[in-house]
C-alpha cells in the first residue's frame, strides 16, 4: 500500500463520520488534521509544507486551501463558497467517540474547563476525558480581553453534546471551584446526568434533616478523612442547594475535595473528580504538549474555532490508537483509579505520544491507515458509607 492510499483511507474515515460537511470541506479538514499528525503542530506553514511536498503540490496552494478552511464565507475567494459551522460538528464529533467507544462501556465523563491563549482568546470547552487526556468535543471561543458572561456558552455546549449520548448512559459532568453554579448544576441534572462540581470551603451546609448549619470546612478535619452527606449546601435561601456532598481529604493535597453532586451518597465517589485533571493535560496536548496551538497568529474567534476543530480531530484519531494500545499495557502495568485524588502510578507515556508514534511507524510502513478504539479506564469502585442524616 502507498503512503498516499493511508491518506486517502483517512479522508474516507473522516467523510464518513462528518456527513453534514461538504465533500470538500471534509477533505480539507482531514487533510489539515492528518498533516497536524504528522508534523506535531497546527502551524499552518508548516503543515502546508509537508502536505506540498507529499502530494505534490504548491506549499502557497495548500496553506491557501488550509486558510480558507478557517475562514467566514464572506472572507473565501469565488462564489458560492460556505464556512464550515463548527456548532454542528459538536454532535458528530460525540457519535464518532462512541461509535469506536468499546461496546461494554455505557458511561461517559466529561469536563468542563476554560483555557486562555494570552490576552488573545479565552476559550471555553466541553471535553470528552479519557486515559489521562481529553478530546473537545464541543467549545466557544471569545476575545480574551471581553468582560461578559458565560452561563449561555456553557449551556449552549451542553445542550448541543446531549442530544448524541444515548439515553440509559450514565454521563458525569465536572468541574473545578471557579466554574461552580447553581443554575449549571441543575441544568446538567435537567439534562439526566450527573454533575460532579467542586466547590470552595468558605461556605455553610446543614445535614439534610437538621435545622443546625455548619462550616464546609469542618466535614472533613484533616487528611486522611473522607465522608458522603446528603444536605442542604450554603445558607442563603437564594443559593441553598440539596445535594449530596463528598468530601474527601488526601494526604498529597493541602485542602479537601468539597464536590456536590445529585447521586446518593452510596452511588458516588470523590475519586470520580479525578478525571476532571485530565482536561488539563489535554490543553497541555493542544499547546506545548502535542499541537502547539500557543504559537498560533490568529487573531479572529471565528477562524480559531474552526482550527479547534481541525485539532479535535487529530486528538480523537491519536487517542483512539494511543489509548488501544495503553489498554492492552495497563492490564500488567497499572492498577484501577485509586480511592483517592491521585493516580498512584503515572503513566510513563501519554497516549498522545504513545498513538503519534505508532500512526507514524504505520505510515512509514506504508501500512494502512491506523485506527483504534476507546477503553476507558474502570472508574473507582464506590467505597462504603455508613448513611448520616
Amino acid at each position: 500500500m502507498s503512503h498516499h492510499q493511508g491518506l486517502e483511507q483517512w479522508i474516507e474515515i473522516v467523510s464518513s463520520q462528518m456527513p453534514h460537511l461538504s465533500k470538500t470541506q471534509a477533505g480539507v479538514l482531514a487533510l489539515y488534521s492528518f498533516g497536524v499528525v504528522m508534523m506535531q503542530s497546527s502551524g499552518m506553514r508548516k503543515v502546508s509544507v509537508f502536505l506540498g511536498a507529499l502530494l505534490g503540490r504548491k506549499e502557497n496552494s495548500v496553506r491557501q486551501q488550509l486558510r480558507e478552511f478557517c475562514y467566514d464565507g464572506d472572507d473565501k475567494r469565488g462564489a458560492q463558497r460556505q464556512e464550515v459551522e463548527v456548532t454542528a460538528c459538536f454532535g458528530a464529533l460525540v457519535r464518532w467517540i462512541l461509535t469506536w467507544w468499546g461496546s461494554s462501556e455505557q458511561r461517559l465523563a466529561l469536563a468542563l474547563d476554560a483555557t486562555s491563549l494570552g490576552q488573545r482568546f479565552t476559550v471555553l470547552v466541553l471535553s470528552v476525558v479519557y486515559r489521562g487526556c481529553a478530546i473537545p468535543v464541543a467549545w466557544a471561543i471569545v476575545p480574551g480581553t471581553r468582560a461578559a458572561a458565560w452561563r449561555w456558552h456553557w449551556i449552549g455546549l451542553l445542550d448541543t453534546v446531549a442530544g448524541y449520548v444515548p439515553a440509559g448512559w450514565t454521563v458525569l459532568v465536572l468541574a473545578d471551584r471557579g466554574l461552580y453554579a447553581k443554575w449549571l448544576f441543575q441544568h446538567i441534572v435537567h439534562l439526566h446526568w450527573h454533575p460532579l462540581l467542586r466547590i470552595n470551603g468558605q461556605g455553610q451546609f446543614r445535614l439534610r434533616h437538621s435545622t443546625t448549619f455548619q462550616a464546609l470546612k469542618t466535614v472533613v478535619e484533616h487528611a486522611g478523612k473522607a465522608r458522603h452527606l446528603e444536605i442542604v449546601c450554603f445558607k442563603t435561601p437564594r443559593s441553598q442547594l440539596h445535594c449530596t456532598l463528598l468530601a474527601q481529604w488526601d494526604s498529597d493535597y493541602t485542602d479537601p475535595w468539597l464536590i456536590v453532586t445529585d447521586l446518593l451518597p452510596n452511588q458516588a465517589t470523590a475519586a470520580w473528580y479525578g478525571l476532571r485533571t485530565w482536561i488539563e493535560a489535554g490543553f497541555k496536548d493542544l499547546k506545548r504538549g502535542g499541537w502547539h496551538w500557543h504559537q498560533t497568529a490568529m487573531t479572529d474567534p471565528a477562524r480559531a474555532e474552526r482550527l479547534w476543530l481541525v485539532l479535535s480531530i487529530a486528538t480523537l484519531w491519536v487517542l483512539s490508537v494511543g489509548g488501544q494500545a495503553d489498554q492492552a499495557l495497563c492490564a500488567a502495568g497499572f492498577d484501577p483509579l485509586p480511592l483517592t485524588p491521585a493516580r498512584s502510578q503515572p503513566r510513563r507515556l501519554s497516549c498522545l505520544a504513545r498513538g503519534i508514534a505508532l500512526i507514524l511507524a504505520a505510515f512509514f510502513r506504508a501500512d494502512p491507515c491506523p485506527t483504534g478504539a476507546f477503553f476507558p479506564e474502570p472508574w473507582a469502585s464506590l467505597p462504603n458509607f455508613e448513611p448520616v442524616l
